[in-house]
């Protein structure tokens, strides 16, 4: 089972100022763990939303907006992927996960990958009308 673990950004995150060497020290110490257990498949910390965009898909249009996003808490700042037996298993790899120095309010979500068999089932299903819970303000 394939687990993506998002890494959600915060102020610390969206200013892109470098991170301490302590953090760094520490999310090496991680990654290395990951890779001596064999489940880590990739890792990345992305940049701001300052340097991205957003791409709309809305009525057949595209509209770009890019950043920065005044709304952080929807905003990851980098990920991990990790192939492990159990959904159990990745959440202890994500709650291994070191905090950043000095703060208590970091946030990790974590998603299990679709497989391949997976989409090709999906595909052969009947989706009904109400599937997808409708949000307040949704476009639907």
């Amino acid at each position: 089972m394939r687990f993506i673990l998002l890494l959600k950004a915060r102020l610390e995150t969206e200013s892109g100022g470098p991170a301490s060497r302590a953090l760094i020290t520490a999310m090496d110490r991680y990654n290395d763990e990951l890779v001596r257990a064999g489940v880590l498949l990739d890792a990345a910390g992305l940049h701001p939303s300052s340097r991205g965009a957003l791409i709309d898909f809305s009525q057949g249009k595209r509209t770009v907006t890019t950043g920065p996003f005044a709304s952080s808490d929807a905003l990851i700042a980098g990920f991990w992927m990790i192939q492990v037996k159990t959904r159990e298993e990745a959440l202890e790899w994500a709650r291994r996960c070191p905090l950043l120095p000095g703060s208590d309010d970091a946030q990790i979500e974590l998603r299990q990958v679709l497989e391949p068999t997976e989409l090709a089932e999906l595909a052969r299903e009947p989706v009904a009308q109400d599937a997808w819970p409708r949000v307040a303000g949704s476009r639907s």
